[in-house]
């Protein structure tokens, strides 16, 4: 046992079975309780349970476990949960918690308000998910919990602290605890965990009823076997979770036996189309959502896994490199390839994360999309009114631009629709497109705040309408323009400063005119985009970690290619040369409309400047690594106009601020930027980077120059944007390890 304090003082499990036993046993040997109590209607399972030592007394009947105990668990088939309520409800002590391990949690909620009269605050039901084909206690396994989920989902009523004990105790166990309502876990397991042991058992059913049965069971594949293992499961409890989970059940079986129904039409009437849409959308969404969970469920609670970078410092920047294909590229790629009529192929595509993310959303919305392969994507547009409804709400990950530009692209679609992300997404401002989006018609409700999630209205009427924006954002200007696609008449957006123009550039490559006067871009309803080939250049903001890096370090001298050239992106490159730095741009031609070129960059004496306000919206992005490039210039640079920076993924002006102040250097922070004097020694340091992949890659820069070893938490999101930083980053020279990656 632990040393440590106990959770609870007794705590009594009712029913001891593979869950229960196996709850008993890690609560002992964790020490999260002084005692552990068991009762079971098979006295002799109770008996041997603590002989065994997986609880520390037996009680002769449900009022003998629940007398006195601060945690009553109810570890019983699910039919059998009223009967114990009942039993127990006489002796169960206001100050204790009740909870259960059950499959179904709206049938144990209906369950205690049949006995209790209501749903006390100090119900809070669980379900951990895990388990195993055996049964009984000699099946308990104390480390069955480790590394598995457990949900609980507490009323809106409940005392916090009961809810934090609780939590405490499974994570006591190893587990890792979510919360969420009753209803969407059920729905959520009724998809996830109960229609595949339905399906399962009823595959493994039909074919033993086959006239060859015994051959198709002793031929069959490792697929067959590891699928239908399922159907090994205790068959009384299977039958109590599908009748207590009746509804939330029955509607995914009818979503899965229409889809079955149309893939045998499909083999019937030979349509190769539809059977293709169908496997493609389902390999890449396994592939894409293994990826992007590493394996696990629950998307939008889970949190993510932990990544440090640890940074030795010093080194040069050598070599001859091509970072990852523009992201923003990448998404439009997508969007407008799906909108189109005919076929688009996609070189150069974006594998990360976030990219990812929207073209799931488009196969769910039942556009085909085969790939990516290595790069390439082959989009079978469905036109500009073809796209479905999708099923449930599309999962962004941590992409604000995805989100914001399908705001706009679904605000006219006949279906309703809703966008949801990761935690960091969420946290993201999203009135400054729902606003005038609902100027033009739209009906949008946004979370508290105006941020994620966000529910939008299908079958609405857009009129066009001119836009000012307040504040330069190529995501906003964006958003109202694909909506435009869908509108009444012409809608114009008019920016304060310049931004990026990718979608302008690209909707013209589609063939929708695009009229620009000055800062003012403007659409006309009611056309038709077709499809054309994308070659998506080098991603600029991806470039940019490494421009700096050379331009740093010693004796550097480095080449990227194919790095794309808007004149709406290049402030990077801008300001890094009025700093001084030493940045060829060699090779320069336009490749589908975006001009490109590949740049060689050496090492340079940088000086401070200020910036000019007009190549800020130019450089958004990239200020991160700008501000490590400053740190390691002479005399001082100033940043002012940047507000845009305190709503990206994290605030990154204070972080960055916050950062360079872990490593030793002092910096100056305005309501609109930040004032930093160069020349300042940056040490060895821990950084928090708030899971913002551009403040990770920064101060892997920042390492060159550093006196001792840098390490930055939180860098799991570098995925996002940046596939492979880690490999090209120790490729060219920066002493980088990635501690907690697969």
């Amino acid at each position: 046992m632990s040393d440590a304090r106990p959770l609870f003082k007794r705590v009594a499990i009712i029913g001891l079975g593979l869950i229960g036993g196996s709850l008993a046993a890690a609560i002992r040997s964790n020490g999260l309780a002084q005692t552990v109590v068991g009762a079971d209607k098979r006295r002799e399972e109770a008996d041997l349970g603590k002989q065994l030592g997986i609880i520390d007394e037996v009680a002769a009947s449900v009022q003998d476990a629940v007398q006195g105990a601060d945690l009553v668990v109810l570890a019983v088939p699910v039919k059998a949960t009223r009967a114990v309520l009942e039993e127990l409800r006489p002796w169960f002590g206001e100050n204790a918690i009740l909870t259960d391990v059950g499959s179904t949690k709206t049938s144990f909620v209906e369950d205690v308000k049949a006995v209790f009269g209501s749903l006390p605050a100090n119900v809070i039901p669980g379900h951990p998910i895990a388990g195993s084909e055996k049964s009984g206690i000699r099946a308990a396994n104390r480390e069955l919990f480790r590394n598995h989920k457990v949900i609980l989902t507490p009323a809106d009523a409940v005392d916090n602290s009961d809810v934090a004990r609780l939590k405490s105790l499974w994570e006591g166990c190893g587990a890792t605890v979510l919360t969420m309502s009753v209803a969407y876990h059920d729905e959520v397991l009724a998809a996830t965990s109960h229609l595949p042991h339905l399906i399962a058992f009823s595959l493994v059913d039909t074919l033993a009823g086959e006239d060859e049965n015994l051959d198709i069971f002793r031929y069959a594949a490792g697929g067959f076997r590891d699928f239908t293992r399922i159907a090994a499961s205790d068959p009384v409890m299977w039958h109590d979770i599908f009748l207590s989970n009746r509804e939330a059940v029955l509607r995914v079986i009818d979503h899965f036996s229409h889809d079955l129904d149309r893939l045998r039409t499909a083999i019937a009437d030979q349509d190769s189309a539809t059977l293709l849409q169908v496997f493609s959308r389902a390999k890449a969404a396994r592939e894409h959502f293994s990826k992007m969970l590493s394996g696990q469920a629950y998307v939008t609670k889970n949190p993510q896994k932990q990544v440090t970078f640890r940074l030795q410092p010093g080194g040069c920047v050598n070599g001859d490199i091509r970072v990852p294909g523009d992201k923003s590229i990448s998404h439009r790629s997508i969007m407008l390839g799906a909108l189109a009529n005919g076929v688009t192929e996609v070189k150069g595509f974006l594998e990360g994360e976030d990219s990812l993310a929207t073209l799931q959303a488009f196969r769910d919305m039942g556009v085909t999309i085969e790939g990516p392969d290595a790069g390439y994507v082959k989009i079978h547009g469905v036109g500009i009114h073809g796209l479905q409804a999708p099923r449930g709400p599309l999962y962004l990950g941590n992409s604000g631009t995805a989100m914001r530009l399908f705001s706009g692209l679904l605000a006219a679609q006949n279906f309703d629709s809703e966008l949801t992300g990761d935690d960091s997404l969420t946290k993201r401002p999203m009135g400054r497109v729902a606003d005038p989006l609902r100027a033009m018609g739209a009906v949008i409700e946004t979370g508290e705040g105006g941020r994620p999630p966000l529910k939008i209205r299908g079958g609405q009427t857009l009129t066009g309408i001119h836009y000012d924006m307040p504040v330069a954002s190529a995501q906003v200007k964006s958003c109202l323009l694909l909506a435009g696609l869908y509108a009444k008449g012409l809608t114009s957006v008019t920016e304060p400063a310049p931004t990026r123009d990718h979608t302008e550039r690209m909707l013209e490559g589609f063939g929708y005119h695009v009229h620009r006067d000055a800062a003012t871009s403007s659409v006309a309803g009611g056309g038709q985009l077709t499809a054309a080939a994308i070659d998506v250049p080098a991603d600029i903001s991806s470039a940019a970690f490494f421009l700096v890096a050379a331009s740093i370090a010693p004796e550097s001298d480095l080449t990227i290619r194919h790095v794309g050239m808007n004149p709406t992106r290049i402030g990077v490159i801008n300001i890094l040369r009025s700093m001084g730095a030493n940045i060829e741009v060699l090779d320069e031609r336009v490749i589908g409309g975006e001009p490109v070129a590949d740049l060689r960059v050496r090492s340079a004496e940088l000086s401070g400047i200020d910036i000019p306000e007009d190549q800020v919206p130019l450089a958004i992005d990239e200020f991160p690594v700008l501000f490590i490039a400053a740190v390691c210039a002479r005399g001082r640079t100033v940043l002012r106009g940047a507000e845009e920076l305190r709503v990206k993924e994290s605030d990154r002006i204070q972080v960055m601020a916050d950062g360079l102040k872990a490593v030793g250097v002092e910096t100056t922070v305005t309501p609109d930027g930040i004032v930093i004097d160069g020349g300042q020694q940056m040490q060895g340091g821990v950084v928090n980077s708030h899971g913002d992949h551009r403040i990770a890659m920064a101060f892997s820069v920042a390492s060159l120059r550093a006196t001792d070893v840098i390490e930055v938490n939180d860098c799991a999101n570098v995925a996002t944007s940046f596939p492979d930083f880690v490999e090209l980053a120790r490729r060219t020279g920066i002493r980088i390890d990635a501690e907690g990656e697969e």
